[in-house]
């Protein structure tokens, strides 16, 4: 007896007939791993706690050391405070420790936004309390971190070894736990582990530099004690020569030319010149956003294709046929070709990913030559190019805000922006490969070349009607006499101006189209970017992104300009070497302080008048003034200097004043 069974075509059933079918098909979907919820044996509870503790215990011994030198550290510290954990208008200190803290607190909030319990003291967080519950952790977690950028600014060896302690202590806990709990049931089973990746390595950095900087000892040439602002200085006056800029101009070649656009995109550090640290904070923040943006992206969609590209199996055929698809009379081929298009997805969506990470690195680099440019324009006093006026650089109540959440705004402009980016490739990339590759391949499903076919007509008309425009305007609307050029056969050109208008007009509809298109790509791409504005000139106003730039960069220039803080320490050599009468002992000049010659008493008193001259035009200074303290300063007085009516409202208090200040500087 034959109990084979025949199974009957797909075509054969009826509507009726598949529904039953498929409800009493057994499912045969792969078993999917369970990953249960974790608990290492370092418990993260206690572990909070007693760090917690130890940190408040750091924090009060460092504020009694620093009490007791208070006074003696002068202008020349980064710190001076428990509550000033870092000068972040200093370009001179060190960068490392302050970088990675900034790079843990993003690591953690990055984390906690898919976790299932934000704050560690608090286990299976009810759903309704959870978002509050990530309010509450944006503020733990930079306070836990706090006492880590305490002790890399305060450049005391006691602040270098609680540091290396406090470091120590947060990476071998946060290591013990990763071999502990490798898999995890938040969206992927590694995808903890994969997150804190950025997380371990700043912690292992700094264990690594906590120590370095204790047998290096505290740095004192910092701010207004370092050498850079003088380099910078002398840097800035140092005459070029001619010869050497005319010769590199004579001898670019085009290789030359060709390797500039790539070297636009490199970013190569010059000796004298540093950024400032809001701005390194902003680039290192930027990177550990891309790289948590590239891992969700990646970890969302990339295993759930995979679970569906596994379940795929014959029944994907009646499923097809209920929406009116054949793909193939055996079901074992629309497998195979239900499964090789999933497969084709999934690439599509890792080539899209992969491109949006290689787009946000190229910007990235573009953006920190550009900031370099920037604040160098900014330096020389040109305005016009980031402000599109002529306005001033000074501090202001937006600029001031502005500059404070900086790094904050550039990380979020990179995540929204990358997952932007992701999705408009991806759609580029299917439209490539379904509708152009595939349809080469295999022959069939032609759409986009059946429709090109059947307009070829119009093309080829649009083609040649364009050519011969380019071609008559080159060669016979156009005439050089003597090296000048100038418009010929004007009759022969006003006939083909009025026959070629309605098909010009044809063609302005598909250049609004490729205008449409080069627009929405240029602006999708330089979306993660905040020092360039996405709107026209005159509308630049209008970006938020680059308004925040625009008054980052005025307030960080009005307040640590190079050559500013070169002529303050300059005042304060003065000062502590010759006290109060600001004389200062040069060697090289051979100007001594007991010396009665008329040459250097003369120019001692140039020195002396060029300081008031500088003193009071100094517009931090402007408010201390008895004569101007009656005056409204946000109206009347611009960039330290007052305007007319001001200077005639005050000139008769102002005359008192700069005759004592006259008499104190004769008496001197």
């Amino acid at each position: 007896m034959n109990h084979s069974k025949v199974e009957p075509e797909p075509f054969e059933y009826s509507y009726y007939d598949y529904n039953s079918w498929y409800t009493n098909a057994e499912p045969t979907l792969p078993p999917k791993e369970v990953i249960l919820p974790c608990s290492p044996t370092a418990d993260d509870k206690l572990f909070h706690i007693c760090i917690l503790s130890i940190s408040l215990v750091i924090l009060l011994i460092l504020a009694a050391l620093t009490r007791k030198n208070k006074f003696c550290q002068g202008f020349a510290r980064a710190s001076s405070s428990i509550f000033s954990p870092a000068n972040f208008l200093d370009q001179t200190q060190e960068k490392g420790p302050v970088v990675a803290v900034f790079g843990l607190i993003f690591t953690k909030i990055a984390t906690v936004v898919v976790a299932p319990d934000p704050l560690p003291f608090y286990q299976d967080t009810p759903a309704n309390i959870k978002e509050y519950m990530k309010i509450v952790a944006i503020f733990y977690y930079p306070v836990l971190y706090y006492p880590l950028l305490v002790c890399g600014t305060l450049q005391r060896k006691t602040g270098f070894v609680f540091g290396t302690l406090l470091s120590l202590s947060h990476f071998g806990v946060l290591v013990w736990q990763k071999f502990d709990c490798p898999k995890t049931p938040e969206i992927y089973k590694y995808y903890s582990l994969l997150a804190s990746l950025p997380h371990l390595a700043c912690l292992a950095y700094l264990c690594v530099k906590f120590p370095l900087l204790f047998f290096k000892g505290p740095k004192n040439d910092e701010d207004l004690d370092s050498s850079y602002y003088n380099d910078y200085v002398k840097l800035l006056l140092k005459k070029k020569s001619s010869s050497d800029s005319s010769s590199t101009t004579d001898k670019s070649s085009l290789a030359q030319r060709i390797l500039e656009l790539p070297k636009s995109y490199i970013y190569v550090s010059e000796k004298v010149f540093r950024y400032p640290l809001k701005l390194v904070i902003s680039a290192f923040v930027t990177c550990v956003a891309m790289y948590h943006m590239a891992l969700l992206l990646v970890v969302l969609v990339v295993p759930t294709l995979h679970i569906v590209r596994a379940g795929i199996d014959e029944n994907i055929a009646f499923l097809l046929l209920g929406f009116g698809i054949i793909l193939s009379d055996d079901r074992m081929e629309v497998v195979k070709i239900v499964t090789f298009y999933t497969w084709l997805l999934e690439v599509c969506y890792i080539c899209a990913t992969t491109l949006t990470c290689l787009i946000s690195i190229f910007m990235l680099m573009r953006s920190m030559l550009l900031h370099r440019s920037n604040l160098k324009s900014l330096y020389k006093g040109e305005i016009y190019n980031m402000n599109n006026s002529q306005k001033t650089v000074r501090p202001s109540y937006p600029g001031v805000v502005c500059w404070m959440g900086l790094t904050g705004y550039q990380a979020a402009v990179l995540c929204l922006g990358m997952a932007i980016q992701t999705l408009v490739f991806f759609i580029c990339f299917l439209f490539l490969v379904f509708l152009i590759i595939i349809p080469i391949f295999y022959g069939r499903n032609i759409i986009v070349f059946e429709i090109a076919g059947k307009a070829w007509p119009a093309w080829v008309t649009l083609i040649l009607v364009t050519a011969l425009q380019h071609v008559t305007a080159k060669f016979f609307f156009i005439k050089k006499e003597s090296g000048t050029r100038d418009l010929n056969n004007r009759e022969s050109l006003f006939l083909l101006t009025y026959l070629m208008f309605v098909v010009n007009v044809v063609v302005g509809l598909i250049v609004v189209i490729w205008r449409m298109v080069i627009t929405a790509l240029y602006n999708i791409i330089h979306l993660v970017r905040m020092d360039i504005s996405l709107l026209h000139r005159t509308a630049e106003s209008f970006d938020p992104a680059y308004n925040y730039y625009t008054h980052f960069l005025n307030v960080e220039v009005s307040q640590s300009h190079p050559v500013m803080k070169a002529f303050c320490g300059l005042l304060l050599d003065v000062l502590v070497e010759g006290g109060r009468a600001g004389q200062k002992r040069s060697a090289e000049e051979g100007i001594h302080q007991n010396s009665t010659d008329k040459k250097t008493s003369s120019r001692r008193i140039c020195i002396r008048w060029q300081l008031l001259y500088t003193l009071v035009n100094n517009p931090s200074l402007l408010g201390s003034r008895k004569h101007f303290q009656t005056l409204q300063m946000s109206e009347n007085v611009l960039n330290g200097t007052p305007n007319r009516s001001s200077r005639r409202e005050s000139k008769r208090e102002a005359e008192p004043a700069s005759e004592d200040v006259v008499e104190s500087m004769k008496t001197q």
